[in-house]
């Protein structure tokens, strides 16, 4: 395999219910169940390793009234990669289910957008509706690995290794930043929070969480724009992923999918 192409895979480590009404600016005339998984993301070829954000932690899972199945640490040792061996670490923006267990990457260097670590740490936080999907003992920890030259900040587009960009989509949150891959099938975006549903890119809604609705939607075409096409937007919680791509191994199936494999739905 070339230097510039990856396997990309999904790792789910928790799930919620929930309803079509709680994922839509303006709720959703369906009263359906829509239930929302939780990824972390593992980027790999034989010359380097990159995982994209860390999830949460088994005990702010319980806190927040989530289903919490694994750690994400113990998700990418099911996939022959040990946590503690990591030497990049991409988070894509500082809410609790994307940076909670950096804890368990000792080595790593995480790359985070400067906007996000403002946003983090600034005056948004004293507003209750840009806070609660923050836990304060995250932001800290990021802080504290600043000061330890362990945190690289990326100021928009910047590429971090041949075949793998990052990108600042905003919206969600102002640094929120997906990531841009490169696969055997074309080029791979993983959204993350840019689009947490298929029906968020596709039709043009909105999540409720959201710190600016307009760069949110821009953020779409922008997605549009990376992707080798619609079909290679990954987003960040629809359990459909799980179903579209295969299993990274049957010992594996509804734990983590392949993802720069054709889907099959």
């Amino acid at each position: 395999m070339s230097d510039e192409i990856y396997e990309v895979f999904a790792i789910k480590y928790a799930t919620r219910n929930a309803q079509r009404r709680d994922h839509f600016i303006g709720g959703d005339p369906h009263d359906a169940p829509m239930p929302m998984d939780y990824f972390v993301w593992l980027i790999r070829n034989a010359a380097r390793t990159v995982v994209v954000d860390t999830g949460f932690t088994r005990e702010v899972g319980e806190a927040r009234k989530r289903t919490f199945l694994r750690s994400p640490a113990d998700g990418l040792a099911l996939m022959d990669v040990k946590a503690a061996d990591v030497e990049n670490v991409i988070i894509t923006h500082m809410h609790y289910d994307h940076v909670g267990t950096f804890h368990d990457f000792p080595r790593a260097q995480f790359h985070l957008q400067d906007e996000e670590m403002a946003f983090a740490t600034g005056r948004r936080m004293r507003y209750t509706q840009f806070r609660h999907s923050i836990e304060v003992e995250d932001v800290v920890g990021m802080v504290r690995l600043v000061f330890g030259d362990r945190v690289t900040f990326q100021r928009g587009d910047v590429e971090l290794a041949p075949g793998i960009s990052v990108h600042l989509i905003g919206g969600h949150t102002p640094g929120l930043q997906s990531v841009r891959v490169m696969t055997q099938r074309g080029w791979l975006v993983l959204a993350s929070d840019a689009a947490h549903y298929y029906e968020h890119f596709e039709q043009d809604r909105c999540f409720p969480t959201v710190f600016n609705v307009g760069d949110a939607l821009e953020g779409y075409a922008k997605l549009r724009r990376l992707a080798a096409s619609p079909a290679h937007i990954i987003p960040g919680h629809d359990p459909l992923v799980m179903q579209r791509y295969p299993a990274a191994s049957k010992a594996l199936a509804g734990i983590a999918v392949r993802l720069d494999v054709e889907p099959g739905q």
